[in-house]
């Protein structure tokens, strides 16, 4: 769920040129950045510059989108698309899969190599890349998870200073 989806680099994926695309091969394209997309526009979603995937979550737009999925789901296959190459790395799987799950429903990320992963692996791997195996007395499985997701949305959660820096950089390069 791209909140805005438009590439330079890629222009193959680019709102219409998608929905062309999809559509020639049968597939109808829905845009839910709006309610699904990590940039939000709501500055109660943000703790200091950061969008927080918890606040996120909560607002009535997001569960609208969310609902959207569910009942779609029950009529249709459904896929989400982003521009990661790892659902690991995508809000897709941190933000998206973590609440569809908690709502029940089953969730399947697409590998590179076309294989099925399923969210509960892919935070399995979340939690062995970010060395957060270590269960003991104190600390739970489900702890873990929790961390495991915490610190993935720190590293990649939208920051409205970091875009502005970017934008700045990108415009100084071309002039």
């Amino acid at each position: 769920m791209r909140s805005s989806p438009f590439s330079r680099h890629n222009p193959q994926f680019n709102r219409d040129s998608l929905r062309a695309s999809l559509k020639d091969a049968g597939i109808k394209y829905v845009f839910l950045g709006k309610e699904l997309g990590a940039r939000s526009r709501d500055d109660h979603c943000y703790v200091g510059t950061k969008v927080s995937y918890a606040r996120l979550a909560q607002t009535q737009l997001f569960q609208r989108g969310i609902q959207r999925l569910l009942d779609g789901a029950a009529l249709h296959r459904i896929a989400l698309m982003c521009a990661e190459r790892d659902p690991v790395d995508c809000h897709r799987t941190i933000l998206i899969g973590r609440e569809l799950c908690a709502q029940g429903a089953s969730v399947s990320h697409i590998l590179a190599d076309g294989q099925l992963e399923a969210q509960s692996d892919a935070i399995g791997r979340l939690v062995e890349r970010l060395q957060l195996g270590g269960i003991d007395m104190f600390r739970s499985y489900s702890d873990a998870i929790d961390q495991a997701y915490a610190m993935q949305e720190d590293a990649i959660a939208f920051d409205r200073d970091a875009q502005i820096a970017q934008r700045d950089s990108t415009t100084k390069a071309s002039t």
